[in-house]
């Protein structure tokens, strides 16, 4: 008979236990919700706004206010957009034209100790001159990283690629 009023206490404590636990389930088990006010953000690359293709006389004359920090006369302009022209390929006519703009006296281009000295701000003023832009933190690390790795890389070089670069083509 012991043995039955002991299992028999064992049982409602069990039930006790259940119920308690079970109490506890339902009223610990809330969900909260919180909000912090954020609006969803569509994220694209920061060329994404540059979808017109600049004319080869927009390209001369963009390219020559970069590199000279001054106009190119309409007669000039007109001569190089004519050369460009008359060409079929394009890429290669602005390769040569690069060249011949970056092997003048005039033309402005920092130093490559400047360069070295402050990588950052030198790709900082670089991407604003021929994009029209801030870097993003990305292009900046991997800018550092290759000038500092490349000790053969000079200002003209950098110059030259953005000028060639296809978002330079567009605007």
């Amino acid at each position: 008979m012991n043995t039955l009023i002991l299992i028999d206490m064992k049982m409602k404590r069990l039930t006790y236990s259940g119920f308690l636990m079970a109490l506890l389930m339902v009223s610990a088990c809330k969900k909260e919700t919180y909000d912090y006010n954020i609006t969803d953000q569509e994220v694209q690359p920061p060329n994404a706004g540059k979808t017109k293709l600049k004319t080869d006389g927009q390209y001369v004359s963009i390219l020559y206010a970069n590199l000279f920090q001054t106009a190119l006369s309409s007669n000039q302009l007109f001569q190089i957009t004519q050369c460009i022209e008359s060409v079929g390929d394009k890429d290669l006519v602005r390769e040569v034209v690069i060249s011949n703009f970056m092997n003048r006296p005039d033309v402005i281009i920092p130093s490559d100790s400047l360069m070295r000295a402050d990588i950052d701000q030198f790709m900082e003023e670089t991407y604003e001159r021929f994009y029209v832009r801030h870097m993003t933190e990305a292009e900046r690390t991997w800018f550092r990283n290759y000038i500092e790795n490349h000790p053969n890389v000079r200002p003209e070089l950098i110059y030259f690629s953005f000028a060639l670069s296809n978002e330079y083509l567009f605007y």
